[in-house]
C-alpha cells in the first residue's frame, strides 16, 4: 500500500460489518490501494474454505503439469511446444485483489517479455534434470532474478482466477452484495468473466476479487529467504545433504549469493529435489491478521472508530496560507501525541511487545489526520505514504501551502540523517511551505535524540533552514488497574 488520501474499504462501502466478513474467512482490501499482502501458493491446498482449498491446489498443479509437458515435448526454443509454454508463463499484473506493490493505486506493473524467456529456459534446465513437480515453478522463486512475492502472487491470482471468482461469488450471496456481469483483460489479453461487485474507485467497472485470507501472506514462503533458511537450520537431515559453501548464502543478501544457490540448485536432480524438500519444510501459516505484525491492516480498524471526543475541534481559518495550514498540522501532531501518550493508543505500534515497523506508526499517524481533518471539515488534504514512496505525510490547500511532516521511530539508525539530510530533500523537492519532523520514542533511543538536536544546533548556527521536531513518547504504559 502506497499513498493514501480517503481510503475506501470493501466492507464499508458495501455495508458489511468488518467482524462478519473475517469470520466468512475473507480479506476486506482497500479498494483505492493496494495492500503489501501476497497470495502464497503453497498455502492453497491448507486454505480453511475447503471448496476453495480442493479446486485452487488442483489448478494450480494441473496447469503446471502441463507447462512441464508442453517444455518437455519442445525440440528447440520458439517451436509450437516452446511458444504455448510461454503463452501459460505469461503473469501479468492482476489489479483485481487490491493486493500487491501498486502503491496509491491498485494498477502494478507485473511481469515482461524478458523475464517470461527467463523463466522458460531455466524451466527447461530443470525439466531436463529429470525433475517433474509442479512445485518447481514455486521454487524458481529462489534462484530466479526478477521473480519477486508481486510475481508469485499475480501467477497464482492467474492460474485460479475460476476459483477467486467463485469464492467472490459466494460472499457476495452471503451479503447480499450486489454484483453484474462483468468481463475484464489482463495485460497479456487474456480474458475473464463473471459476476462480481464493480469497484467504485476504478472508471472502467473493473471487478472486485476477494481472496482468503488463510492464503496471505506477508511474504511468500518462496521469495522469504529467512523462511527457508530457518527451515534448513531446523533440518539435519537436509543440511548434511546441501553443499556447505551454499548453506553459508542462505540468506541471498545479494544477486552473487542467488547465483551461487542457483547453480548448486540447477547443479544435479537431487540438488533441485533438496531445494523443493526445504521449501516444503517451512511452516505453512498464513499472515497473522489477529497480531498484524507487519502493520499491514491494523489500521483499518481504527479510521472509522477513533473516539470523537478525543478529536479537537477547530475553528476553520477564512484562508488558507501557509501559517494556518502549518497551525493546524501542529494540532493534529498533538491529538496524535495526546492518543498515543494519553490514550494508550501506543499499543497500536507494538506487536508481541516488540516495535512494529515504521510504516505502523506512518499509518497510525494518518489515521488520527484523517480523521481530524474529516472531524473539523477542514479543506486540507492530507497523504500517507506507508512505507514505499518519499514522505510520509503532506498536508496542503494548495500549491503554496504544502506541509510536510516525516516520521521516525526511536529504533531507526538513520535517525539524524533523517533529519539533517532526508527532509531538507523532501522539503525541496516538494517546495514545501514548512516541514516537520516527528520523532516516536518506541525505546533503543540511546544518544540518538541528543545528536539529532546537536545537529539543528549546527544546522541553525550555519544559518540554514530549521525544521520543528516533534518528540511523542510511544513507550508502552500501564494499564490503569496497574497505575
Amino acid at each position: 500500500m502506497g499513498r493514501l488520501r480517503n481510503p475506501l474499504l470493501f466492507s464499508s462501502h458495501f455495508g458489511i460489518e468488518a467482524a462478519k466478513l473475517a469470520e466468512f474467512g475473507a480479506f476486506d482490501p482497500v479498494l483505492n490501494a493496494d495492500t503489501k499482502l501476497f497470495i502464497d501458493p503453497m498455502l492453497l491446498k491448507d486454505a480453511a474454505d475447503q471448496t476453495f482449498a480442493h479446486d485452487a491446489r488442483i489448478a494450480f498443479t494441473s496447469y503446471f503439469e502441463t507447462v512441464i509437458k508442453l517444455i518437455g515435448g519442445s525440440n528447440r526454443q520458439g517451436d509450437a511446444p516452446w511458444k504455448a509454454a510461454e503463452r501459460m508463463l505469461q503473469f501479468p499484473e492482476v489489479r483485481f485483489t487490491c493486493l500487491g506493490y501498486g502503491g496509491s493505486t491498485i494498477r502494478g506493473s507485473g511481469g515482461g517479455r524478458m523475464q517470461t524467456d527467463n523463466l522458460v529456459r531455466t524451466a527447461r534446465e530443470i525439466i531436463e534434470l529429470g525433475v517433474t513437480d509442479p512445485d518447481l515453478f514455486v521454487a524458481m522463486a529462489l534462484i530466479e532474478e526478477g521473480i519477486g512475492p508481486d510475481r508469485i502472487s499475480d501467477m497464482t491470482s492467474k492460474i485460479i482466477m475460476a476459483q477467486l471468482i467463485e469464492y467472490t461469488n459466494r460472499a457476495c450471496d452471503r451479503f447480499l452484495v450486489p454484483t453484474a456481469k462483468l468481463t475484464f483483460r489482463l495485460g497479456n489479453g487474456e480474458q475473464f468473466s463473471g459476476d462480481l461487485p464493480a469497484n467504485p474507485s476504478e472508471r472502467d467497472s473493473s471487478p472486485i476479487l476477494l481472496v482468503p485470507q488463510t492464503v496471505l501472506r506477508d511474504l511468500p514462503v518462496a521469495s522469504d529467504w529467512d523462511s527457508v533458511s530457518d527451515a534448513a537450520s531446523k533440518n539435519s537431515a537436509l543440511r548434511a545433504d546441501v553443499n556447505r559453501e551454499i548453506a553459508g548464502v542462505w540468506a541471498a543478501r545479494s544477486k552473487k549469493d542467488k547465483e551461487a544457490i542457483r547453480n548448486w540448485a540447477l547443479s544435479d536432480k537431487s540438488a533441485f529435489d533438496n531445494l523443493l524438500e526445504l521449501l516444503r519444510e517451512v511452516p505453512l501459516k498464513g499472515y497473522d491478521f489477529g497480531g498484524d505484525p507487519a502493520g499491514e491492516v491494523f489500521w483499518k480498524k481504527l479510521i472509522d472508530n477513533l473516539n470523537a471526543a478525543d478529536i479537537a475541534k477547530v475553528a476553520a481559518p477564512e484562508t488558507w496560507t501557509a501559517k494556518t495550514v502549518s497551525s493546524v498540522v501542529e494540532q493534529i501532531i498533538e491529538n496524535f501525541r495526546h492518543l498515543i501518550e494519553d490514550r494508550r493508543l501506543s499499543e497500536e505500534l507494538y506487536h508481541t511487545g516488540k516495535p512494529r515497523p515504521e510504516k505502523a506508526a506512518q499509518r497510525l499517524f494518518f489515521v488520527v489526520a484523517h480523521a481530524f481533518c474529516k472531524a473539523n471539515n477542514l479543506d486540507l488534504t492530507p497523504e500517507a505514504d506507508t512505507g514505499n514512496g518519499p514522505v510520509d505525510f503532506k498536508v496542503s490547500s494548495g500549491f503554496n501551502t504544502r506541509v510536510l511532516v516525516e516520521i521516525k521511530l526511536s529504533t531507526n539508525g538513520k535517525l539524524v540523517v533523517g533529519y539533517t539530510r532526508q527532509l531538507h530533500t523532501y522539503a525541496t523537492a516538494e517546495e514545501a511551505a514548512a516541514a516537520y519532523y516527528l520523532v516516536v520514542d518506541v525505546g533503543h533511543m540511546g544518544e540518538k535524540l541528543d545528536n539529532l538536536f546537536a545537529e539543528r544546533n549546527i544546522l541553525a548556527m550555519q544559518g540554514k533552514p530549521i525544521r520543528p521536531i516533534k518528540l511523542v513518547d510511544g513507550t508502552r504504559k500501564p494499564s490503569a488497574s496497574k497505575l
